[in-house]
């Protein structure tokens, strides 16, 4: 597990000499050091799906006393399926895999080896407190990422997920998003498709959505590590976070 403190107003360039270790966080200036610390961490091995629920959870209260910093959290879990308040047992299929309650929104989602999650604990009462706002902002951060390696995507209303054109040229999932916000803290985020197992989506309807199918960068021909995918999220994270405030409307 890598971790560091990523202040939500630095530079694309700066973000890059944090993750490349090129003199440290050294090269951040005073201010930039000061500024509302987000702590970033990278997982490089498997978290289980009720460790890492738990550590939100706790994460979550922390964050609302003032205890501890916002986080956001890259990993992957072993082979899980998880429940929204939403699911509907009808879209469990073939529950081949664990089935964990989740108590975020959404219905069923599956998580597992191969698809990179991100958990995202913001204070949104230092954040503008619009949660709408919040769940766009993760959807352009995604989208904004994805185009960094050639891929085109794109929301849909009424249609939670990330969307693409996959190989067949039919639309296709290749994120998905569920938020909960407790106290205004925000809790759980966003998958993307990295190279997972396509099948085990096979056990499940995607977050209710049975006339789609799903794809991975893997599938489009790309050939992706965590790493660059996380690199490459973080250096689009300016953005994103600017947006919470309003910027650039």
């Amino acid at each position: 597990m890598s971790s560091f403190i990523l202040p939500p107003n630095v530079s694309r360039a700066d973000i890059a000499l944090l993750i490349c270790g090129a003199n440290g966080p050294t090269k951040l200036s005073m201010n930039q050091a000061v500024a509302d610390p987000i702590e970033w961490r990278r997982e490089t091995h498997q978290v289980p799906y009720r460790a890492a629920l738990a550590e939100m959870e706790t994460r979550n209260a922390a964050i609302h006393a003032g205890e501890a910093r916002e986080l956001v959290w890259l990993l992957e879990h072993p082979p899980v399926y998880t429940a929204g308040t939403s699911a509907a047992l009808d879209e469990l299929l073939d529950p081949r895999f664990e089935v964990v309650e989740a108590g975020r929104g959404g219905r069923y989602t599956y998580h597992g080896p191969g698809q990179r999650v991100g958990y995202v604990l913001l204070d949104l009462a230092r954040r503008g407190r619009d949660v709408r706002r919040f769940v766009h902002g993760i959807e352009q951060w995604v989208i904004a990422t994805l185009e960094d390696f050639g891929v085109e995507s794109w929301s849909v209303d009424g249609r939670v997920g990330i969307w693409t054109r996959d190989i067949d040229g039919s639309e296709a999932k290749i994120g998905a998003i569920g938020v909960r916000v407790r106290r205004w803290v925000t809790m759980h985020g966003f998958s993307v498709n990295i190279d997972p197992d396509l099948s085990h989506f096979g056990g499940i309807v995607p977050c209710g959505i049975e006339e789609f199918g799903v794809t991975s960068l893997r599938r489009l021909g790309l050939d992706i590590s965590a790493r660059q995918w996380d690199e490459a999220l973080i250096a689009n994270a300016p953005g994103f976070l600017a947006g919470l405030r309003g910027e650039g409307e």
